[in-house]
């Protein structure tokens, strides 16, 4: 328990897909004194990632998605391409992103390694992101994915070049930053 901070008060501001919360806290600096701050936490839930790769093509597995808020900040279409992703539901997050990845790129994968884990933007959400790689092969490929209607999903399932993924992100073409993190994660590590 972090001794240097003491929730005062903690309002729900909304309650809906998430929890927006302003949290009401004294925070003790490091000149000893006590400060009072007010933040706001969005939480919605641990979630995973994957990227799925194939050696021999050298490709990857992407999707493409209209994203509410890219659109009202100003991207043209809130159209964003990103790697397989979702929240865990209570799964643990090898599980939550075998069945996200099925239901999102329609490949039944089994082979899954993870990498890491981070906080995507810790300054107003509480969500942790598990990353994983998986590599795939045309013969995993069970039907077209593209989400599930029940979920108001839309998903384009794209196979990509992966050098050519590399340039999307120099262009502004991939602008997702859990799916620049996998690419680059590639690319460091020489998998593709």
């Amino acid at each position: 328990m972090n001794t240097s901070v003491k929730i005062i008060r903690t309002e729900i501001l909304s309650n809906s897909w998430g929890t927006l919360k302003k949290i009401t806290f004294e925070a003790l600096q490091r000149d000893g004194s006590w400060q009072i701050q007010t933040r706001e936490a969005y939480d919605r839930g641990n979630g995973a990632v994957i990227l799925l790769y194939n050696k021999r093509q050298r490709t990857v597995i992407l999707t493409r998605q209209f994203r509410m808020p890219a659109y009202i900040n100003n991207d043209n279409t809130g159209m964003l391409i990103e790697a397989c992703a979702g929240l865990l539901d209570n799964e643990a997050p090898e599980d939550a992103i075998i069945r996200e990845t099925q239901e999102e790129t329609g490949y039944r994968i089994t082979g899954i390694e993870k990498v890491f884990e981070a906080y995507m933007s810790p300054g107003s959400a509480t969500e942790v992101l598990h990353f994983f790689i998986g590599e795939y092969s045309n013969e995993m490929k069970i039907n077209e994915g593209g989400g599930l209607a029940h979920e108001h999903e839309d998903i384009e399932v794209l196979e990509l070049n992966f050098n050519a993924t590399l340039n999307m992100i120099e262009t502004g073409e991939i602008k997702d930053a859990k799916t620049i993190i996998l690419l680059q994660y590639l690319r460091l590590k020489n998998i593709l």
